[in-house]
């Protein structure tokens, strides 16, 4: 199957998301369960506004959710397969070692 330079750029723009280590740390969190801003500011180590972007980003591309929770905000994994990409990155790096 052939696919259109859209599809490519689309893909490059979901590459793009996961290609941040703060970013990665969200994803990875989250393919255990729903979590708070907080705790996931908390675990990156960043301000809440900084996280709060790295989440507007993965949101954008359908990879996260949110819903408010009373006065705070849960995010939820939509796409668990881009975990998927930990174990193939992880393989990458052990067939260079």
């Amino acid at each position: 199957m052939t696919h259109s330079d859209d599809h490519y750029r689309q893909q490059a723009q979901v590459l793009k998301a996961l290609a941040n280590e703060s970013r990665l740390k969200i994803v990875d969190r989250l393919s255990r369960g729903p979590c708070s801003v907080g705790e996931l500011t908390e675990l990156v180590g960043s301000d809440r506004t900084t996280v709060s972007k790295h989440l507007a980003v993965l949101r954008a591309l359908g990879i996260v959710r949110d819903r408010r929770n009373g006065n705070s905000v849960v995010y939820t994994l939509l796409t668990p397969c881009v975990t998927n990409f930990f174990a193939c990155a992880s393989q990458v790096l052990e067939e260079r070692a």
